[in-house]
This record gives structure tokens, sequence and C-alpha cells, in this order.
């Protein structure tokens, strides 16, 4: 699928892009999609929760009276967590949430939400913005140009340009991401995809070489 390039004025510059078919034009598979999503904001968890079992609480450890002939029930210690004070019964441990998944399941996640990215018209080609200082000013400006101000965008770069990452990391909306660090999650969060020209053209690239 062709996608015209625009200028920071939102004006078309007369050149168009492919966007390779094998990615932009799949049948996305939510399924896959909601099991990266869910691999992502697992392996953000810290999973430093704990709470004391009897063990670690604090208190005697003497039995607080004989087992039989009170007439009353059978005691252990003040730390029984049937008391207040009490050690928790099966209460959270530290622990690693993250969980494997493979490669082409990944892959075809990450696709799957590119695809359903171009069935919506959500993304915006622009040529590559060279800023020879930070101007966050500027930056917004290309954004109401490209109508895609007030929105979630994620501008996604094929190298780290130092002042345009200074110039887009205050705008409160917009999350600048490399091409290589771009993942299913942020692509679903994004109302928006922008991408440079060069990183455009690397998809159909890639998607060249395979094919060779």
């Amino acid at each position: 699928m062709q996608a015209d390039v625009l200028n920071i004025q939102g004006k078309k510059t007369g050149r168009t892009v492919e966007l390779p078919e094998e990615i932009f034009g799949i049948e996305p598979n939510d399924h896959v999609i909601y099991l990266a999503v869910k691999q992502y904001l697992a392996a953000q968890r810290q999973g430093t929760h704990k709470v004391k079992t009897r063990l670690e609480v604090q208190g005697s450890s003497k039995k607080l009276h004989r087992q039989k002939g009170t007439g009353g029930s059978r005691k252990g210690n003040l730390r029984n967590p049937l008391y207040k004070g009490g050690g928790t019964i099966f209460g959270p441990k530290p622990r690693d949430y993250d969980f494997k998944l493979n490669r082409k399941v990944k892959d075809l996640a990450k696709m799957s939400a590119l695809a359903h990215k171009a069935k919506g018209n959500a993304i915006v080609v622009v040529e590559d913005i060279k800023l020879d200082t930070p101007k966050t000013k500027q930056f917004t400006e290309a954004l109401k140009s490209l109508n895609v101000a007030g929105k979630k965008v994620l501008f996604v770069l094929p190298d780290e340009g130092e002042n345009l990452f200074l110039s887009l990391r205050n705008v409160p909306t917009v999350e600048g991401v490399l091409l290589a660090d771009v993942n299913t999650y942020d692509i679903v969060n994004a109302e928006v995809l922008v991408l440079s020209e060069t990183a455009a053209k690397v998809f159909a690239d890639d998607t060249a070489e395979e094919v060779k």
C-alpha cells in the first residue's frame, strides 16, 4: 500500500513510500495482540509485594494455655494468623510476573497492531525532521499541521536525533521511540502512528530482503 509523504506543514511532498502488504495489510490477530500486551504489562510489574508469615511477625512463641481442660478451644501462640497482629496466611511473596512469548507470536502481534492502524487510517508518514536546536514550539506547530495535535501520538524514528527527542519529550501526548524499540503495546496505546520517511522505508527494505 502506498502512503503519501507529508512535510511539516502537513502538505504532500509528491513522494510516496511503500508500506508492505505483508505487514500492514494482513488480517489482524487480536488474540496475539492481547498476549503481547499482557506480557509487556506483566514485565513492568516489580513484584516486590511481601507480607509476614507467623514465623516472621513479632510475638511470644509460648503456648497461651494448656491443650486440654480449659473448656476453651485449642490455642497456639500470639503469632497465630487468627489473632490481631498475627501472621498472614498464603500472603503474596516476591515473584516475577514476566512470562515467555515466542518470537513469532511477538512479530505477528506487532504486525497485527500495525494492520489495525493501517485499516483505521491512523498512520501518517512525514519527511525526516531536522532541528538545529531543541524547539518544542516548532514541533507542536508541526503536529497541528499534521492534524494530530491533542491525540496520543507514537512518533517512530529510525535513529536517535537528540534535538528532536528533546523537542518532543515535553509534549505529554507524544511518545518518541526508535524503530528498533517499537513494541505492540506502544502501537496499541497510541491513537496515531507517525512514521518518519526513513523509518517507513525500512519496512519495505526489510520485507524485500526477506523475500529474497
